[in-house]
């Protein structure tokens, strides 16, 4: 499908995204269309992109309604770009909007568009309720019906367990356990001791806090519904204050992971926009790095592999098509979808055996220098609305490359269903 043999270097010219906010608090009364609309306008007053045509924008959202069956074309077009500009919708669990900058830049590899746009949204906030299946097809019979009696006998069939409300859940339909408990499970595996996640999450407050105080993320996040910032950083947390809290997935002794050290339940949005090196010179767009590299992974997590251990693979598989170490960069973006997640998959890549008999390597992958991890905060304290943390962390690492003005960068992400999804990032 290359045009002329050969691939488009992409361009990633920058990011925008509105506060992340924990859910049922300042976003409790916006839906997913509006919070991506003002995402998708941040970017468009960002860059000067009123008018014109993207070549495609990719969207998605875990937790949606059914009226958000187009959510990515409706977002595109309550925006200021063209009306001509085509999107599409995508999910891939939390590894949505990061799929999104893939699928997008991919695009502009094989030379089928020149500009184009990633992102995600999630609020639980809005989440949908629906009703038991019982009830529901109590009504499809009644639609079905060809006459006015036939229409009104399944009435006659409702009971009051139909208005229990189905909530939404996160369980993995295969296993019934959250992702929390799942976690909970693989945490033990690799002996992650509570003490190490209290302290990544107190450091994940703590870059977060000082990237805001800073002024780093002014460029980055727009107001949105009076929030400035994300509001879930906790610039009063301490080591002992985290220590304190109880464990809510495991609550017997064994349990090591609290609410201070996973992430919280958010609301939010961000995109990105991503594009040909001659038309962000046409256009006049910044190009702060490059999207090189990328690789999706699954595991078996029926099978003991553990749910969200999937990077760990999908990160050894990218680094073997690079040619690269896991030493060989400047930053390293790993979502803290738990705290135990991201210890669990450190200690992955420093253990022989499972580099060997998993991972298929003569040796260990070794360490990271932890200075370098999330450095301007991580999802414990900015937060994770499940489809728009890719892109976020993609607008940031951009950033990061580009004040540097050389390196690369290694970006992560776990997802339900037992997969992950990464990328390495160059500076332009």
């Amino acid at each position: 499908m290359l045009h002329d043999g050969r691939a488009i270097r992409v361009a990633v010219a920058g990011g925008s995204r509105i506060p992340f906010c924990r859910s049922h608090s300042v976003y409790r009364d916006c839906s997913n269309q509006e919070m991506m609309s003002a995402t998708l306008q941040g970017l468009v007053n960002k860059f000067d992109l009123k008018g014109q045509t993207m070549g495609d924008v990719a969207l998605g959202a875990v937790i949606k309604h059914s009226r958000d069956w187009n959510l990515a074309r409706e977002s595109a077009l309550d925006s200021s770009l063209s009306p001509r500009t085509p999107a599409i919708g995508l999910q891939r669990a939390c590894g949505t909007s990061l799929d999104a900058c893939i699928m997008i830049a991919n695009k502009i590899a094989l030379g089928q568009i020149e500009c184009g746009i990633g992102g995600g949204v999630d609020t639980t906030s809005d989440a949908p309720i629906v009703y038991p299946d019982e009830y529901r097809e109590i009504l499809l019979e009644m639609h079905r019906a060809r006459s006015a009696l036939d229409r009104i006998k399944p009435l006659f069939k409702i009971r009051p367990r139909h208005f229990k409300p189905v909530l939404p859940g996160v369980t993995e339909p295969r296993t019934g356990l959250s992702m929390g408990e799942s976690m909970e499970i693989t945490a033990k595996q690799w002996d992650v001791l509570r003490e190490h996640q209290d302290q990544l999450a107190l450091a994940s407050h703590a870059k977060a806090a000082a990237a805001y105080d800073s002024g780093w993320f002014e460029d980055l996040v727009i107001p949105y519904m009076d929030a400035e910032e994300d509001n879930n950083i906790r610039r009063d947390s301490t080591f002992e204050k985290l220590s304190a809290l109880k464990p809510v997935f495991d609550r017997s002794e064994e349990g090591t992971m609290t609410a201070g050290n996973s992430t919280p339940l958010t609301d939010g949005a961000a995109a990105v926009l991503l594009a040909s090196e001659d038309w962000a010179r046409k256009k006049n767009v910044p190009i702060l790095a490059y999207l090189t590299y990328v690789k999706v992974a699954a595991v078996n997590f029926e099978n003991h592999e553990g749910l969200l251990m999937a990077p760990a693979y999908a990160v050894s598989d990218m680094l073997k098509d690079a040619d690269l170490r896991l030493q060989d960069f400047d930053f390293y973006e790993i979502h803290e979808a738990f705290a135990a997640q991201t210890i669990a998959t450190l200690k992955a890549w420093q253990d022989e055996t499972f580099c060997r008999e998993r991972l298929g390597r003569n040796e260990p992958m070794g360490p990271i220098d932890l200075s370098r991890l999330n450095v301007k905060g991580g999802s414990i304290a900015i937060g994770h609305p499940f489809a728009a943390t890719g892109a976020r962390i993609v607008a940031t690492m951009a950033k990061l490359l580009a004040e540097k003005g050389s390196g690369r960068g290694l970006i992560s992400v776990c997802t339900a269903g037992g997969m992950g999804v990464t990328a390495i990032m160059e500076a332009a």
